[in-house]
């Protein structure tokens, strides 16, 4: 996620064709110092404040209260457009202790800058203090204050109250899309920009605005076109050349975004990687797949709030969930995003801890983000209700979100994963050994869940011998166990008793229990009766030759119910000799033994008189 400046448009003086950033200002071919309106005009916010700064320190400015009350104003007004504003506050209040009959509108502006640090209950007081007249440019900014003060608050009651107060005014309908953006009504903001375009198309800035509706919308074609008409007219605009870049991103990878922001280093006289703005590094960090993560983001966490939730990103990438988790649990998420990150992290703590809660509060986040308006019918809301069914285990529900999006996601691994994993669960088997053979990730071809996943679907596919290759790659371990365990289980259920059989051997050479010796006992019978019916590869008969089988179920002591397993019926006693009339193969001996570490022998003699042994 990277973080786009989108500012409330409730200034007292507007001028919207005005700049979004304070770079964009041509430079001064006349080497005397230029006048306030010269900077003002140019939109060079840092040498309008530095000439305000000078003025203040002049004895002219010191002798003469009223200019020293304009030159305070004008630096907290440039303050602000700088986006410093607490220091605007500071400048506002210094001039509201110096006048004794200080202007009707300074409570307002003091209100926004409260606003705007965050102090919301302050902002309120402060606003309420304004004129008292319903009428005029500073009521309708008044109640544009308290309507956004509403929101940050959550008080749907204010909120509505101060939304019916607003008019049609450029003022009022910029701050009403600017509440629809941040309340994640992106095409209800693109609306009301569209509109105001519609009466005067020399807004030109409302381009930059529409652009980023378009870039939350995913519609990041169309975001560049908008994007264009501004970049003709300020081509230098840190604001547009950082969402262009960030369209880059999306639309290509890291290294295409940054060669957009080389445009801001040539007119800043520096590297990009030393610039001081705060959204540049964070969004270079970005780019540049979270290189210096650790120590880009943690500053800038109570700066931007998408600062946090890539940092929680990063350690999820590197698998480290408590970390991540430490950073969302006291967060509360107010944009999609924010509850699709924090719905993962919970769902990785839940699951890695099997803690029910967790699990439940992520499959509530999932749910926030699938059922709304403005994401249900877009890939990530389908993905967040699939994740949202896969928590609740109803695997049906989670199928059909997931091949609503396949076409567009069959190359994505994380997809293929969960889409393997649910066909798997519904008894898809071809189907999910498809998926997952076509994930090419290596990290995820070392988890355990898609190693056990896989050879799970490829003993239903008829290829236990490939489940057997995954066992021994792995090293002794719990996980090994436990795999052991579901193949010797599985190929038992599914007639694969060759290795079935290798399997319990196994498992009784590690746990001497009754039932490991049991499974082994009815799984040699059951691949001797294959051998019997002329399947020398042990490979699985036709149905009507299966024998009966009930599928066991593991438990914290290991498998259970083994004991109760059916075994072929076949007259065959311990050192007999038997001449099966009926079958291509003679046994010659059959040796029946308890102790685990003799191997099974059955040597057959076959019609060309060839004598061909089977070691088990």
């Amino acid at each position: 996620r990277l973080q786009m400046l989108h500012r409330a448009g409730f200034k007292t003086k507007t001028n919207i064709k005005g700049s979004l950033d304070r770079h964009d200002a041509g430079k001064a071919k006349e080497k005397k110092v230029p006048d306030m309106e010269t900077f003002l005009q140019a939109r060079d916010w840092s040498g309008a404040l530095g000439l305000a700064q000078w003025r203040l320190g002049t004895e002219e400015c010191q002798n003469d209260p009223s200019k020293k009350s304009e030159t305070l104003l004008w630096m907290a007004y440039c303050a602000s457009h700088l986006g410093d504003f607490a220091s605007a506050l500071q400048n506002i209040q210094t001039y509201m202790k110096s006048e004794e009959e200080p202007e009707p509108a300074a409570q307002l502006w003091k209100a926004i800058c409260l606003y705007a640090v965050g102090e919301y209950k302050e902002a309120e007081q402060c606003a309420l203090k304004g004129p008292s007249s319903h009428l005029g440019p500073l009521a309708q900014l008044q109640n544009r204050i308290l309507f956004h003060v509403a929101n940050k608050m959550a008080d749907e009651t204010k909120l509505t109250i101060y939304l019916q107060k607003l008019t049609t005014s450029i003022e009022d309908q910029l701050s009403l899309a600017s509440m629809q953006f941040m309340r994640g009504h992106y095409q209800e903001a693109t609306d009301v920009y569209k509109r105001i375009l519609l009466e005067g198309r020399e807004n030109l800035a409302l381009h930059v605005y529409v652009a980023l509706c378009y870039y939350k919308l995913d519609f990041y074609d169309v975001s560049l076109e908008m994007l264009q008409l501004y970049l003709n007219q300020y081509p230098d605009s840190p604001c547009a050349v950082n969402l262009k870049a960030c369209n880059h991103y999306r639309l290509y990878n890291g290294a295409a975004a940054e060669a957009e922001l080389k445009v801001l280093s040539a007119s800043a006289g520096v590297p990009i990687s030393q610039s001081e703005d705060p959204v540049l590094q964070h969004n270079l960090c970005v780019f540049r797949g979270g290189d210096g993560a650790t120590k880009v983001f943690p500053p800038l966490i109570n700066v931007m709030p998408e600062a946090l939730i890539n940092l929680c990103i990063y350690h999820m990438h590197r698998s480290e969930y408590n970390e991540a988790f430490q950073l969302i649990k006291n967060f509360e998420p107010n944009a999609p995003e924010d509850y699709i990150v924090k719905g993962v992290v919970l769902a990785a703590v839940g699951q890695e801890n099997n803690n029910s809660e967790f699990k439940k509060q992520a499959q509530q986040c999932f749910q926030i983000v699938g059922s709304a308006p403005s994401h249900c019918d877009t890939i990530p809301g389908r993905q967040c209700m699939a994740m949202c069914f896969f928590l609740l285990e109803q695997f049906e529900d989670v199928q059909i979100y997931l091949n609503s999006i396949k076409q567009y996601m069959a190359a994505d691994d994380n997809f293929n994963f969960n889409f393997g994993i649910t066909q798997a669960s519904l008894g898809h088997w071809r189907s999910a050994e498809e998926a997952f053979n076509s994930i090419q990730s290596p990290d995820i071809h070392k988890e355990f869940t898609y190693i056990a996943w896989k050879a799970k679907a490829n003993i239903h596919t008829g290829k236990a011998h490939l489940a057997w290759e995954a066992y021994l790659s792995l090293d002794a371990s719990p996980k090994s166990y436990t795999l052991l365990q579901m193949i010797a289980n599985e190929c038992y259920a599914q007639g694969h008793f060759f290795y079935a059989l290798k399997a319990f051997d196994v498992l009784e050479r590690l746990d001497p229990s009754p039932e490991y010796w049991e499974g082994k006992r009815g799984a040699c019978v059951g691949a001797f009766q294959r051998l019997l019916a002329g399947d020398v590869g042990c490979k699985p008969a036709a149905a009507a030759q299966l024998p009966a089988t009930m599928p066991a179920k593991r438990g914290q002591g290991g498998v259970r119910g083994c004991a109760a397993w059916p075994a072929p019926k076949l007259p065959i006693e311990s050192g007999s000799i038997l001449d099966l009339r009926e079958s291509t193969c003679a046994i010659e001996t059959c040796q029946f033994t308890s102790h685990s570490n003799v191997p099974y022998r059955c040597a057959f003699l076959c019609p060309s008189g060839v004598k061909q042994t089977l070691m088990i």
